[in-house]
């Protein structure tokens, strides 16, 4: 992907030269074959876990498990963005005893 020195907006092949939105050119140099793009890829699904050591997946911390039927302290959690850019990110767990799943603020 390639950016306008000029304006800044992204760049489009054009035969010999990148072009922007605004008209400004540049030349197309270097070795274009290492650039990646999504073209062409399918998404795999998920992921198979099933095979790795539960000591392997993911970070774990301090948190009370809050299903009433465990007295686990332990669970694994992943940050992830599921609102705008400019909002925290959501803390999921999953409870290392009992698999139960929930979110920071579910509580």
């Amino acid at each position: 992907m390639e950016f306008c020195d000029e304006c800044g907006a992204m760049m489009k092949a054009d035969g010999e030269v990148w072009r922007c939105a605004e008209g400004h050119e540049q030349a197309r140099v270097g070795d274009e074959t290492t650039m990646t793009t999504t073209q062409g890829q399918v998404e795999d699904g998920p992921v198979d876990m099933s095979d790795v050591d539960e000591e392997d997946v993911g970070p774990t911390t301090r948190a009370q498990c809050p299903n009433p039927d465990c007295d686990s302290e332990r669970a694994r959690y992943e940050m992830k963005q599921i609102r705008a850019a400019d909002e925290s990110e959501t803390r999921f767990f999953t409870c290392v005893e009992c698999d139960k799943k929930w979110r920071e603020d579910d509580h």
